[in-house]
């Protein structure tokens, strides 16, 4: 199903209304989607280098109203829409076990590393947030940095490098950030190790 979904929306970038796609899939990945927008934004970036700041702008824009979404959802409509969407997916679990250790520091490094990294999926994070009631004007900026940062990368590495870059986004640059998360999650775990001692 997700090879399905996969292919289903990189068929949309190449539609007239392939902008609007952009946007729509950009905001409901952040809240109910499995899909992440780049499966979009990097075949329409690279068919109109000259537009691709403003899709970056349009990807950025939608996704954090997706994961405002994904937090109204969270913290007011849980078991009615969050619970089901995240057991759909197959993340209730990981989910309810975030959950159950969640600190105010460990949501926001959560929030920059699915932000950027997607390391927990995006979703769950932004449901997650809004579950355990994080600052909505906190969980705003943070996901206007980290998303804006992804898109805007992958937009200049397009813009400068072209379709010689594409095959190193698609198979390495997610790889490169899940490990640059990781890193940032090891560090920061190591320091609340040295804090408890």
């Amino acid at each position: 199903m997700l090879k399905r979904l996969y292919n289903w929306t990189m068929a949309l970038s190449a539609r007239k209304s392939a902008e609007v796609w952009l946007a729509v899939i950009a905001f409901v990945e952040s809240s109910i989607f499995l899909v992440p927008a780049d499966v979009l934004f990097l075949p329409m970036a690279l068919a109109r280098p000259e537009r691709a700041w403003r899709y970056a702008l349009v990807a950025t824009v939608f996704s954090v109203l997706g994961g405002i979404a994904g937090w109204w959802i969270g913290s007011f409509a849980f078991d009615a829409i969050a619970a089901p969407i995240l057991e759909f997916w197959g993340k209730l679990d990981t989910f309810n076990e975030l959950k159950a250790g969640i600190t105010f520091e460990t949501i926001l490094l959560m929030l920059v590393t699915s932000g950027f990294a997607h390391l927990p999926p995006i979703k769950v994070v932004t449901i997650l947030s809004g579950a355990v009631h994080v600052n909505i004007w906190l969980f705003i900026v943070s996901a206007l940095v980290t998303r804006g940062a992804r898109f805007f990368l992958l937009a200049w590495l397009l813009r400068r490098y072209g379709e010689d870059i594409r095959h190193f986004i698609e198979k390495r640059l997610g790889k490169i950030a899940m490990i640059g998360a990781s890193v940032l999650i090891v560090v920061f775990a190591g320091y609340k190790l040295l804090l408890a001692h």
